[in-house]
């Protein structure tokens, strides 16, 4: 397998909080990967670090062998590093369709051209993301009228705009009933696949987790304390402890 992604030390405080603590793990091309742990473990952090969000205190990031520790969002994204929110991040005035193409421009460096008709540029392409993630017949409505199942799959198809060969998706099922929860794992897991790309998502829901990650991590208080498969996350005494025991049959 080839790494896209490594961490290495990597480390974070605000104040006398260590909000992530020595971190190191490996993405690997076609591999979804959990991150998992209690609230404040310090799963965000690690995202924002990672995305160019913050500056760690220490430690590295290379994305396909490239340092990329201390780059600016921007730089990063341009790399083909692609995110999901907690909470979706969409223009709600604007259609659907108009979503994909804002992102489309900005990826290929033309957003100069948002002063021209937005609905004439990259259209196509904007429509084959729609169909890949299952929403193209409400491509001509306008976000904030969608429902909270259907926002989400936008938002997804936004972060596969620029072709990512990484996905960070942070909560990616929050605020979504059972059924879309898995469902929207199930596409991601096939995307994922098809497209040879990673994968690094944290969620709540250990359903989701156990049915669809190929390799979990579990953090505590900013460090790595387990590491494995998701049966041996599963039998891991001190993750049951921590954390699976109060979550293994769905809560947070």
């Amino acid at each position: 397998m080839e790494t896209l992604l490594e961490v290495v030390e990597l480390s974070k405080s605000f104040g006398g909080v260590k909000a992530v603590n020595g971190l190191s793990f490996r993405l690997e091309r076609g591999e979804l990967l959990a991150m998992i742990g209690p609230n404040g473990a310090g799963k965000s952090t690690c995202f924002n670090l990672i995305n160019g969000q913050l500056r760690p205190d220490g430690g590295s990031i290379r994305i396909l062998g490239r340092e990329t520790t201390g780059l600016r969002p921007r730089q990063v994204w341009s790399l083909g590093v692609g995110r999901t929110f907690q909470v979706t991040s969409t223009f709600p005035s604007m259609t659907v369709l108009e979503n994909i193409q804002m992102v489309l421009l900005s990826a290929k460096r033309r957003l100069n051209s948002v002063t021209k008709t937005v609905s004439r540029l990259y259209r196509d392409e904007a429509m084959e993301l729609l169909k890949l993630v299952g929403v193209e017949n409400q491509w001509n409505r306008t976000c904030g009228i969608l429902a909270y199942g259907e926002l989400k799959r936008v938002e997804l198809a936004m972060a596969l705009a620029n072709d990512p060969v990484i996905l960070l998706m942070d909560e990616p099922t929050a605020g979504m009933g059972v059924k879309e929860r898995l469902k929207l794992m199930e596409l991601t897991s096939r995307i994922v696949k098809s497209r040879s790309i990673g994968v690094l998502f944290t969620e709540h829901d250990m359903d989701v987790v156990f049915a669809h990650a190929d390799r979990i991590m579990v953090l505590n208080y900013g460090s790595l304390i387990a590491e494995g498969t998701p049966q041996e996350v599963r039998d891991n005494q001190e993750v049951k402890q921590i954390y699976l025991g109060t979550c293994e049959t769905g809560g947070a």
